[in-house]
């Protein structure tokens, strides 16, 4: 009889830690998708601000009478444009 306690107590100690680390896998699994979804919403931002950026950069650029300011603001913004798009692709692919 006490054999069977023993096997008991194993058996429901087992258990319980079987129960332990699937709600820890979960708990794991539901921090991971919320910082994605947190990353994603952080880099959606980002993508607005230069967004605007850029754009106010285009505006500068057609407004300025003078070529060489106009075509170094263009530049700017292009490159700005072209750093972010990968920087955020990037990103966006690590957060898969």
């Amino acid at each position: 009889m006490s054999s069977d306690m023993g096997t008991d107590a194993a058996a429901a100690a087992t258990a319980a830690s079987d129960e332990a680390v699937q709600r820890i896998r979960d708990l794991t699994e539901q921090f991971i998708e919320a910082a994605k979804t947190a990353g994603n919403q952080s880099l959606d931002a980002y993508e607005e601000s230069l967004r605007t950026l850029v754009e106010f950069e285009q505006r500068a650029a057609g407004a300025s009478q003078l070529d060489w300011v106009s075509n170094i603001a263009s530049a700017h913004a292009k490159f700005v444009q072209d750093v972010s798009a990968a920087y955020v692709s990037a990103a966006r692919n690590m957060l898969k």
